[in-house]
Parts: C-alpha cells; structure tokens; sequence
C-alpha cells in the first residue's frame, strides 16, 4: 500500500527519527507494522524527507539510487538507531553496549555519501548536490551524539514515537500535538464523561 509521506510523518524532530518511525506501534507485536516493507517507499520517503527537513539538511536534497540494494542498510541504521535512542530516552543516558552496531551501521551508510560532510554549518555537505539517503541516516544519527542531544530524547506516550525535544525548555511531550495531543485529550474527556455518568 502506498503512503501518503505527509508533514506528520515527519514530527520526530530529526531525520533519523523520522525514519525509526517508519515502525508504526513499535512495540505491540498485535498492532505494530512496517511502512518499508515496500522498499520503493523508502524512496517516496527520501522525497518527501528532502522537502520537510531541508532546515536539518541544509536544503540538501537526498537520493536513494536503488531502493532494493539501498534497503538492508537502511534497515540496519534505522534498527541501531532506535535501539540506542529509545533506551537512552527511556534511562537518561546512553547504553555503551548499544553504541557499536550503530557506529558500525553508519559507517556503512558514510560509505555512500560523496563529497565533504561536516562542514561548519553545513553538516549534510554541499546542498547543491544530492546526498546518499543512508549517509544522510548515519550524518543525523550521529550528530545526536554530541551536545546535550541525547538528554532531549524523548517518546511520544501516544504513538512510541521518538522525538527530539527542541523546544525551549525541553517541554515538548507528544510527537505532533495536532494528532497525538489532541487523541490524548479526547481520550481523556471521554473518560471523564464515562465517570461522571457512571456516578
């Protein structure tokens, strides 16, 4: 089936987060689905991406060649990444034993990037030339590492998304307070309603 790559998908606060969140329900193996298994949508996904996060990219567009090839390493990042942000949300700090396979899989995923990354203000490299999407993946994913990132992780109590907080005073609660938010408040009235007509 077909998604429609919509600004919500996009809420996670950071590229790689975006893309841990291609799990839907992560978590509930009755419920829990994967937006990739279709690998063309990793493509219609790298599209959208270079449209809803061109700030975090610098405007640098993203490309995926073969999205069959492109597929397992994509994956790959995508599993190590939530694997070491979603327990470092959940502990306030990052498992050392999480730390390898992450490093391992975005060193692969540099391996696809052609030209200068890191560049003082430009981390994703020269916006005027489209960047691999898994160097893409490893250059996000990596620069959550440094700075006081790690302690702005956090997951969305609604959905299991992860999310990075980068309101001002780290307040931020739900992935997308338009979705999220407001089921939580519906949620919450129907409650209320429920125990005020059962009293």
């Amino acid at each position: 089936m077909t998604v429609s790559w919509t600004k919500h998908r996009f809420s996670g606060g950071a590229l790689v987060f975006d893309t841990t969140n291609t799990v839907v329900h992560r978590g509930d193996a009755a419920r829990s689905f994967d937006r990739f298994d279709d690998p063309s949508e990793i493509s219609r996904f790298a599209a959208a991406a270079s449209s809803f996060r061109a700030a975090e990219l610098g405007g640098r567009p993203l490309a995926v060649h073969d999205a069959e090839r492109s597929a397992p390493l994509v994956l790959q990042i995508r599993k190590a990444s939530d694997r070491l942000f979603r327990s470092a949300a959940l502990s306030g700090s990052m498992e050392a034993a999480h730390l390898p396979a992450l490093l391992r899989a975005c060193a692969a995923g540099l391996e696809e990037g052609e030209g200068a990354l890191g560049v003082p203000g430009m981390p994703f490299g020269d916006p005027s030339r489209p960047l691999a999407f898994e160097a893409a993946l490893a250059v996000s994913a990596l620069s959550l590492l440094s700075g006081g990132s790690l302690g702005r992780v956090k997951i969305c109590p609604n959905c299991n998304w992860l999310l990075l907080d980068a309101s001002r005073n780290a307040s931020r609660v739900w992935c997308d307070m338009a979705v999220c938010g407001n089921r939580h408040k519906a949620k919450r009235h129907y409650h209320r309603n429920r125990e005020a007509a059962d009293a």
